[in-house]
């Protein structure tokens, strides 16, 4: 909203300072700093509510040193992530962004979702929370929708780089806007509807997932909404869970989707500046450069959260939290279109996941073949392996970011080595 107000000043009466509002960088870091502030200083308020109104976990009593010192501590803290990442974006965006409103409508909606799960669990009382078919049916809708808007909205779009080659120009000898234009002469002119999407590590890497549907015929293009719609709710709902499932120990989920959050917003910038696109050359999103606001924003919820979050924790995200996170983060992905950077990125959430599905796969096999189920793990999520082989909570949780750093830096040296 401040965006559209000071750009309204800056062009009526010429208001010093109000074109400052024009630039993603500015708005971006006044984001995540109004994010850190009310994640930091409103989260505060909102643990001692939560504690007046004895809304605390109720943990289940697996066997994991520490662990039922937790209940009691206050859970549903996913609000102050939402709150601190919404009211920013709100305030600093171009909220009528094609992007940005889809990515409000994931917040929402799967925050929604997981606010139901948590409400459940605490008032009432029942451990299971809302039931397992209902939030797959939730992360699906928020699927189809983004999938939908991305295939179906003529705003969003990309352009491809000109096939021929072009004499270089010393770019050093121009200025900023001859810049500008000459990067501009290397993409085409008119934007295209495109399900194309960037492959890591391999030059030219752009995958167009029509091609899959290209023994149909000459029309195939057509029906490429019939593979990538589908990818889209497959991609949402694995991240989601996985981010679920990771939100086991004090800051882990919350310190690895910063981390992700910080990378996804690098590759925003790139993706949606041209003079970067061009340098790196990658594929030019127009208007995604705006995600980068909504990114910090929710860089700073993360790390204002992480405050209280980490050991021991104060509070809990609960499926508030953890829900929406891995949604948004995989939306986000997906817009950019570096959603196969995911199995890099989000190394630590499909981890998790696996462990899960690996476990659970493996006990039934064991047990229909020998009667007696056995577990590859000695207990999933991956995070509780480790716990139940003795390694103290800060050390496993310090480990993981470490590598979901590590796993991060990855992902950005995939934009020049090709």
């Amino acid at each position: 909203m401040l965006y559209y107000l000071f750009t309204y000043l800056d062009k009526a009466y010429n208001v010093p300072g109000a074109g400052m509002f024009q630039f993603i960088s500015f708005r971006a870091a006044m984001a995540t700093i109004f994010s850190l502030f009310i994640s930091l200083i409103y989260g505060k308020r909102i643990i001692n509510y939560l504690r007046a109104k004895q809304i605390g976990e109720t943990v289940r009593e697996l066997g994991l040193e520490g662990q039922m010192a937790k209940t009691g501590t206050p859970t549903m803290g996913g609000l102050i992530i939402l709150g601190a990442l919404l009211v920013p974006t709100l305030l600093f965006a171009k909220i009528l962004n094609i992007y940005i409103l889809l990515m409000l409508f994931v917040t929402v909606w799967l925050g929604l979702i997981g606010f139901l799960d948590d409400y459940i669990k605490v008032f009432r009382k029942n451990k299971e929370g809302l039931a397992g078919r209902f939030k797959i049916i939730g992360q699906v809708v928020a699927g189809l929708v983004v999938g939908s808007v991305l295939y179906f909205n003529e705003g969003i779009v990309i352009r491809e780089r000109v096939p021929e080659k072009r004499t270089e120009v010393r770019t050093s000898t121009l200025t900023a806007f001859e810049q500008v234009k000459d990067h501009n002469k290397k993409f085409k002119k008119t934007p295209e509807k495109s399900t194309k999407t960037t492959i890591p590590f391999f030059k030219n890497n752009e995958f167009d997932y029509a091609v899959l549907l290209k023994w149909t015929g000459d029309d195939y293009r057509k029906y490429a909404w019939l593979i990538f719609i589908p990818m889209v709710i497959f991609v949402i709902t694995a991240i989601s869970n996985g981010a679920n499932l990771t939100d086991g120990m004090d800051g882990l989920a919350t310190g690895t989707s910063a981390v992700i959050a910080a990378t996804l917003g690098l590759l925003a910038w790139v993706s949606g500046n041209i003079v970067f696109a061009d340098y790196l050359n990658i594929m030019y999103i127009p208007n995604t450069g705006e995600l980068v606001v909504f990114i910090f924003a929710l860089v700073g919820a993360c790390v204002g959260f992480l405050w209280y979050n980490s050991y021991p924790a104060q509070i809990f995200m609960g499926d508030t939290g953890s829900l929406a996170l891995g949604g948004i983060i995989a939306a986000l992905a997906i817009m950019i279109r570096k959603e196969l950077l995911i199995p890099i990125l989000c190394g630590i959430f499909i981890a998790e996941n696996l462990s899960v599905v690996v476990q659970v796969f493996y006990f039934k096999y064991t047990r229909k073949r020998t009667g007696e189920g056995k577990r590859i793990f000695l207990m999933a999520p991956l995070h509780h392996h480790y716990q139940k082989k003795g390694y103290p909570e800060p050390k496993i949780v310090m480990r993981f970011l470490i590598i979901g750093i590590g796993l991060a830096l990855i992902s950005i040296i995939t934009l020049k080595i090709r």
